[in-house]
């Protein structure tokens, strides 16, 4: 492994765990609080109808800046908060822990450093995303009711607790868990793809940076680490979205529909299909391919940086 890319890498058992859920808590909310509106905007275009008056990212925007004002781009966000936090806490332990396994595994293949970090991050990322999937998945259900809310025909909520009790009293508990298959199906893949393309376009770009020349005995600068981590998230959100955003259509139109309108899978993408043709399984591709290019450059350097102020003294 080059130099460059060593000295910028914290592996697990060099953090300080208490802190680095603590302080990642308010980082991670920090960057939600940012991005949440695109979530918003993106899932009411992937919900509505054929004869929505509301179709593209400007009138959705405009017309809940229209009706709730600044509010209304944040609908369910106090849900996502309340359980994005147990959610991270599953989800960053297990793919730290899997990652490091992946890579002992993976050396006695004597791999490319790049098609070893592709693997052993692709693994971790898929790993982690079905470990997270039984909090992640409840959020969704409800965050999303909230979010399409009064549009395009969707029930009205009070609140949070005013989805769950509804939820529950039609369907169940199985009602909370509704598009968990296709949940699984679209962020196992997109948390392999992202991880994957991140851990190896790192590698990538700290050998062309190093031009073939012999590894640095100085340090990177911090602005070259944050710059090369940065171009990683980007290349992994765009990678994502570009591989996924058809099957998070589907799970999103599944997720968001009342007892009475129950559907299928097949019967969701036929659908669309009527619709708007194989455009359709891409709706809301703008908004999300936004989301996850700066959700992954934000997310990422947060998520360095928290592991840098959280590592242990030596």
């Amino acid at each position: 492994m080059a130099q460059s890319f060593g000295q910028t890498e914290i592996n697990w058992d060099k953090l300080d765990k208490t802190r680095f859920y603590v302080v990642g808590a308010g980082l991670f909310t920090g960057v939600s609080v940012a991005l949440y509106p695109v979530s918003v905007v993106k899932t009411r275009l992937q919900v509505a109808t054929k004869d929505a008056v509301e179709r593209n990212v400007f009138s959705v925007a405009k017309g809940l800046l229209k009706t709730d004002g600044i509010p209304g781009l944040y609908r369910g966000f106090g849900t996502v908060i309340t359980g994005a936090i147990p959610a991270r806490i599953i989800f960053l332990s297990t793919l730290e822990t899997t990652k490091v396994t992946a890579f002992r595994m993976l050396e006695p293949f004597r791999l490319s450093e790049t098609s070893q970090a592709a693997i052993a991050n692709g693994v971790a990322g898929m790993t982690s995303s079905l470990f997270a999937q039984s909090v992640f998945v409840p959020i969704d259900v409800v965050s999303q009711k909230l979010m399409v809310q009064g549009y395009s025909g969707h029930s009205q909520y009070s609140g949070g607790l005013d989805v769950v009790r509804k939820v529950l009293r039609t369907d169940g508990i199985r009602g909370l868990y509704r598009g968990f298959g296709p949940s699984v199906i679209t962020y196992a893949p997109a948390s392999a793809v992202w991880w994957a393309s991140y851990g190896s376009s790192q590698r990538f770009i700290w050998r062309f940076l190093d031009h073939g020349a012999k590894y640095d005995e100085v340090a990177p600068s911090m602005q070259k680490i944050m710059l090369v981590q940065a171009t990683g998230g980007i290349i992994a959100g765009a990678t994502s979205s570009c591989i996924t955003t058809p099957l998070d259509t589907i799970k999103t139109r599944l997720q968001v529909m009342g007892h009475e309108n129950r559907s299928s899978i097949k019967q969701v993408a036929k659908d669309l299909i009527n619709d708007d043709g194989w455009r359709g399984f891409y709706r809301g591709f703008g908004p999300r391919f936004f989301s996850m290019s700066a959700w992954g450059t934000s997310m990422i350097l947060t998520y360095e940086y928290l592991k840098r102020v959280c590592s242990k003294d030596e």
